[in-house]
């Protein structure tokens, strides 16, 4: 199988893209603009395979679209801006990337024919979930101009398949953590902000809970998804590893070697999601479960991160930190 893969040399994207390299023998062809979150580097150990090919461009333009995914079977669409925080102070970037370019990928893959598209998606559209799990079928109530606009990409790409019969299946992962992630989200900026001697923002009171699942892990549960998932349904995927905020930054504290005086305590980001939390139930009933152990998953990433400086600090120069 020969497959497009939209942000491709972003966090997961990348790899995903390695657990198809090294896992199957389908063709890649990775399409991304490369901004600030989407780096080459990431797949560097990936060029000189001959089953990879890397074409940089926007999913904006659906004329680069056309001809970067013709010839292609399946696609799995990544690509969207992801940051909470930049999301409110410029939210017109995620409705474009995330609204517009889900459209311009799913109505390519449709005049194409593609075989199969996955949409991946976040559990931050369900909204801030005080009790219980969410399940697929739940009311979307996005809080954010970030969950908002996967929202209204989610509902793009499932009309697709309501509307013209393109074969579109979706999934919806709570909190990732693992190598080559932009260290913008917690786990990567608390741990190189550590390992260079800063503190650590910490919102709030600390109290806000996600599920952390590894990056592998998801990119198992999406792949099986893009095989074995009935079309036009959503699959949750999530770990169960639910911490705190606060609970999270103790612990790379300690793999850092470092004390609570590195805590730096910060008003409150503005619509704040308490608690995140996704029924994995029907991603179970495909044969998936999860191969990683948080503790020392994350161990293993805090390790990456400290003898991959090499990957790390350039963005962080690049970015003015």
């Amino acid at each position: 199988m020969k497959l497009f893969v939209t942000g491709g040399a972003g966090f997961i994207g990348s790899n995903y893209v390695r657990h198809l390299l090294t896992t199957t023998d389908d063709e890649v062809v990775v399409y991304d603009l490369l901004t600030y979150a989407g780096n080459r580097a990431s797949l560097a150990d990936l060029e000189q395979d001959r089953r990879f090919r890397f074409v940089q461009g926007d999913i904006c333009d659906r004329e680069a679209v056309l001809a970067a995914m013709t010839g292609c079977d399946a696609v799995v669409h990544f690509a969207a801006e992801t940051h909470v925080d930049r999301s409110i102070l410029g939210p017109d970037a995620f409705v474009r990337t995330n609204c517009l370019g889900t459209n311009v990928i799913c109505d390519v893959a449709r005049h194409l024919e593609v075989d199969r598209m996955l949409h991946i998606s976040t559990d931050e559209v369900y909204g801030s979930v005080e009790q219980g799990s969410s399940i697929e079928t739940d009311l979307l109530i996005p809080r954010s101009p970030y969950s908002a606009s996967k929202a209204g990409s989610d509902l793009i790409a499932l009309s697709y398949f309501t509307t013209h019969g393109l074969p579109v299946v979706l999934t919806r992962c709570s909190n990732n953590f693992g190598p080559y992630q932009f260290p913008e989200k917690m786990i990567p900026l608390f741990t190189t902000n550590l390992l260079r001697g800063q503190s650590v923002p910490l919102y709030g009171d600390g109290l806000n809970m996600r599920d952390w699942i590894h990056v592998e892990d998801h990119n198992r549960a999406a792949d099986l998804v893009l095989r074995m998932g009935s079309v036009g349904e959503i699959y949750n995927i999530g770990a169960g590893n639910e911490l705190t905020n606060l609970e999270l930054t103790h612990m790379l504290l300690t793999l850092t070697g470092r004390d609570e005086g590195s805590i730096r305590w910060v008003q409150d980001r503005l619509g704040h999601d308490r608690r995140y939390s996704v029924n994995v139930d029907k991603i179970r009933g495909l044969g998936w479960k999860l191969q990683r152990e948080f503790t020392d998953s994350l161990a293993d990433t805090v390790d990456w991160y400290r003898t991959r400086a090499d990957w790390w600090e350039p963005l962080l120069t690049r970015a003015g930190v």
